[in-house]
């Protein structure tokens, strides 16, 4: 289970989506010795590009030094920082669970409980899906450790910047 960080920095780089450019990334901060605590990348709308959505553990590398490191490969195009305070965060967990007859439903309650599906069933198992917050996620990892857990895997987290809602002319923060 991964535990609750409390100061990270929030990069989002977009990337030329090239073969090889994952990896340079990774290996900067491997050299430099920056903790990555969550790494997710995935191509754009447009697919000349990827978006490497990078969380950085602020006590490993000052962000400036990361920024600076990071500015210097060759098919880094941009990069945002995100202020976790000004961000929307999620992640994603799948787990292979399992369960009795007499748990199944319990299972299933809890699964709707935090919003998640029930994406496979076999006859002693099921494999549940849950999108939330990092911390949502850690909450239902948390009470999923009551039951047997086969095998789990959470993705890295993306993140983009939260809307100003104070644009919205005639519309309230609430329903906006």
């Amino acid at each position: 289970m991964t535990g609750q960080i409390t100061q990270h920095y929030i990069l989002s780089v977009l990337v030329e989506n090239k073969a090889g450019v994952l990896a340079r990334v990774a290996g900067l901060f491997s050299r430099r010795g920056f903790n990555i605590y969550s790494l997710a990348v995935a191509p754009t709308n447009d697919e000349r590009f990827s978006r490497i959505t990078i969380i950085v553990d602020v006590e490993s590398a000052p962000l400036e030094q990361v920024v600076r490191q990071l500015d210097k490969l060759v098919n880094v195009v941009e990069i945002s920082q995100l202020d976790p305070s000004d961000a929307v965060e999620r992640e994603l967990l799948l787990a292979m669970v399992g369960v009795s007859v007499a748990e199944r439903s319990q299972l299933i309650e809890l699964v709707g409980v935090f919003r998640g599906e029930v994406v496979n069933v076999g006859l002693d198992r099921l494999t549940v899906m849950v999108a939330g917050t990092p911390e949502t996620i850690d909450n239902f990892e948390r009470l999923l450790e009551s039951y047997e857990i086969i095998e789990i895997q959470r993705t890295g987290r993306v993140a983009l910047p939260k809307l100003d809602h104070s644009r919205f002319s005639g519309a309230s923060a609430a329903t906006a």
